[in-house]
């Protein structure tokens, strides 16, 4: 917790306890923190320690809430980049799966197509030896006639 205090000589002491949080106070906080102690201190030069004794807790919450928002928003980023190289590779593999894919399907499509190609060849030789059996079998018949 960030503790804002006055010291016996009207000063203002800025304290973070790093036990609450488990982190250090950001650069950006501490300068913030360090800019706001300057000027409570003009205010209380000028004025009393009055003037600012009842914006001190308020000033150190939203610094607190500040350095919290700041660290969460830090790890955000961080996954965030996780999440965008998750991505990039997740796309490079669907992509490369995407071609494997596709090649494989022009394969089958070619194979099929040699396929019906030789199913056409053979259905042809089929045919031509059909052809060659009835005319053996009609020669076989009139030889079989003749010799009768």
């Amino acid at each position: 917790m960030m503790e804002i205090q006055m010291d016996e000589g009207g000063g203002v002491v800025v304290y973070q306890d790093d036990y609450c949080s488990g982190s250090v106070m950001s650069e950006r906080v501490s300068g913030l923190a360090g800019s706001i102690y300057r000027e409570f201190e003009r205010l209380i030069h000028c004025y009393d320690e009055e003037v600012v004794k009842e914006l001190m807790p308020l000033v150190v919450n939203v610094l607190e809430n500040l350095d919290s928002v700041l660290s969460e928003n830090q790890e955000h980023e961080v996954e965030l980049e996780l999440l965008r190289e998750d991505n990039e590779q997740l796309l490079t593999q669907y992509e490369r799966e995407k071609a494997l894919r596709k090649q494989a399907e022009e394969k089958f499509i070619e194979f099929e197509d040699a396929l019906e190609q030789e199913k056409k060849e053979l259905q042809i030789q089929v045919e031509h030896y059909e052809f060659q059996t009835r005319q053996l079998e009609l020669k076989a018949k009139n030889y079989a006639d003749q010799s009768r």
